[in-house]
């Protein structure tokens, strides 16, 4: 009798080897690589065989389209990433770092949803329901709609969807879900992605958007295999400095339209308060006249958002001094550096040098580097940039300044805000009617063009 083929899986990444090794040869992390055993085991033996009996084969003109759109969920900002709202029948899986805030952004979608009258059922892993009841009701009257359900096996999921038939359902964490067929504890590679296709099977059939609430390991990346973001229609992050307020949401993966969009919310006692305005938010308590400060336009997603950059560069008798960041790229701080000291003749390597962004704002685009350039300049010269400008631009090696996606949009914002005078790169447009537009060629005529201030008190 033939002996059974073995299967081996890599707990850490999911792939699957033929044959069992000390070190997997896909994500080359050692003792990693363990036997399937059990059912899960029976299943891939059925698969690799072609076990897929009742398949129908069509021709893809026979096919209809069975147009589905997203219905809104009442958060503007989850809308605008997701394009418009949640797909019916699609899986989103939601990951950010612990304690950033993702049981309380889908605390209030569930909240928000079911407010419009719809059924919404929260599998409640991580917490008891007189938890999550206290939590929701924080952020307002609980709509009669919203359910919970206090299992995480996946047999009593299905059976609880099957049940309410939800319009959507939003499993708080995926890491503690079970499936009680397959071998290994909640979280584990083999557990993880047969309780995900279980749910996304469940969600076609019964067309119940399901989100997934995923963590994040130490690197940053989500938590178990690989194969959960290839499995789910939408891959969300939730990112933000839990010692801050400010909260970006971002689509790295969505099937249903683009992921160009940034959601932006604040953390508030009363929960996540969308942030309409982030110019207002970044830029309100703004002095002008201080030295070292500069405000640029950079993009989030396809929304221009004027950031203000600030630099302190501080002489040190024994170079090179320390540099320190908060939302400015360190590695492009250091490049940029080195263009001010060769191309520019600026000593900043004899400098302390501090840069940051202002209201726990980011620029790490290219379209900040001639900010900070001109941040640093300021500082060093001890002369204030004039209030009412705005710079945008990417520096090369040879200090060129090159352009930078929807310039235009970006100054639009800028003169919208009151900002009437800009420096650009040479390549690019003439800039709203009524706003003096600068167009250089390099960081050094950047500097030569702009009237700095007197030297502040």
């Amino acid at each position: 009798m033939a002996r059974p083929k073995r299967t081996y899986r890599c707990r850490s990444c999911g792939a699957s080897p033929t044959t069992w090794a000390g070190q997997c040869p896909a994500c080359s992390e050692w003792a990693t690589v363990e036997e399937v055993t059990g059912a899960e085991a029976r299943v891939a033996a059925l698969a690799g065989a072609g076990g897929a009996g009742g398949a129908t084969v069509q021709a893809l003109v026979d096919v209809g389209t069975g147009a589905v759109f997203p219905a809104p969920t009442g958060v503007d900002e989850i809308d605008r990433v997701l394009g418009g709202g949640l797909t019916p029948g699609s899986v989103s899986l939601l990951g950010g770092e612990p304690g950033v805030g993702k049981s309380t952004l889908t605390l209030q979608l569930a909240v928000s949803v079911a407010a419009q009258g719809a059924s919404v059922l929260l599998v409640a892993g991580e917490e008891a329901p007189a938890q999550v009841a206290a939590r929701a009701a924080r952020l307002g009257p609980l709509p009669p709609t919203l359910a919970v359900l206090d299992d995480t096996s996946v047999p009593a999921v299905v059976a609880a969807l099957e049940a309410v038939r939800p319009q959507v359902a939003i499993v708080d964490s995926i890491q503690m879900v079970r499936a009680d067929e397959v071998d290994g504890p909640p979280g584990s590679v083999s557990q993880l992605k047969a309780s995900t296709e279980a749910l996304i099977s469940a969600a076609k059939q019964l067309a119940v958007s399901i989100i997934l609430v995923g963590h994040l390991t130490k690197d940053g990346s989500l938590a178990g295999p690989r194969v959960i973001e290839h499995l789910v229609d939408t891959v969300l992050t939730f990112e933000g400095d839990r010692a801050g307020q400010l909260r970006y949401l971002r689509a790295v993966k969505h099937r249903f339209g683009p992921t160009t969009e940034v959601g932006l919310f604040e953390m508030t006692g009363g929960g996540l308060a969308a942030v309409a305005d982030p110019a207002g938010r970044f830029l309100a308590d703004r002095q002008a006249g201080l030295a070292g400060s500069v405000v640029v336009p950079v993009l989030e997603g396809r929304r221009p958002i004027l950031v203000e950059v600030q630099a302190l560069a501080v002489e040190v008798p024994n170079p090179p001094g320390r540099v320190a960041v908060q939302g400015v790229d360190s590695r492009r701080l250091a490049m940029l550096s080195a263009v001010m000291v060769r191309r520019m003749g600026i000593p900043v390597n004899r400098q302390d040098v501090f840069v940051s962004c202002a209201g726990g704002a980011a620029a790490k685009e290219p379209g900040a580097d001639l900010g900070v350039v001109l941040a640093l300049a300021s500082s060093m010269l001890n002369r204030p940039l004039p209030p009412d400008l705005v710079v945008c631009g990417e520096v090369g090696l040879g200090g060129e300044l090159r352009a930078v996606p929807q310039l235009d949009l970006r100054l639009q914002e800028a003169y919208r805000l009151g900002f009437r005078s800009a420096v650009v790169p040479s390549s690019a447009g003439r800039g709203p009617t009524g706003m003096a537009v600068s167009r250089v060629a390099t960081v050094a005529d950047a500097v030569a063009t702009i009237r700095f201030g007197s030297t502040p008190v």
